[in-house]
């Protein structure tokens, strides 16, 4: 079986919702479902996919843009690898992707690319229940902690 390695980089994107009733904010989180193999996950690709010279900054924020429907601003990057193989055909794909903390700038998750069959805001609750794989649960759980640094 032939091995490839691929990088990615993608965005776990927030935005905050105020509740003037009870006074309180909270925050929502881009998860987005895969057309492929109908997992959620965060919406991610591989770096240098449109141009060789992409950075790792640039491809986040497509991918965001794609597969999420929304622009968003990096606030930090997670600085750790996540790293997960899978079987695609005859190969054997061993994938390493780096996520950034983002904050939702624009558009709307209905907006999102073939690639995902949806994408939508949700709770910290829901996106921890609905998240489909660990790396994205572990991701999900780094920037969590990021957030409140």
């Amino acid at each position: 079986m032939k091995t490839r390695h691929e990088t990615s980089a993608g965005g776990i994107v927030y935005r905050k919702v105020s509740s003037f009733k009870f006074q309180v904010s909270s925050y929502e989180w881009l998860i987005c479902r895969h057309s492929y193999h109908k997992g959620w996950v965060f919406p991610k690709g591989l770096v240098g996919d449109n141009h060789k010279e992409e950075s790792m900054e640039e491809a986040a924020l497509r991918e965001t843009r794609e597969e999420g429907g929304v622009v968003a601003k990096i606030i930090a990057p997670l600085n750790k690898e996540y790293k997960y193989y899978f079987k695609f055909g005859d190969e054997l794909i061993k994938k390493t992707v780096y996520y950034f903390l983002m904050e939702y700038i624009s558009g709307d998750p209905a907006d999102h690319d073939f690639e995902m069959m949806d994408a939508k805001f949700v709770s910290e609750e829901e996106a921890k229940k609905l998240l489909t794989y660990p790396s994205e649960k572990k991701a999900f759980e780094d920037a969590l902690v990021l957030m409140k640094k």
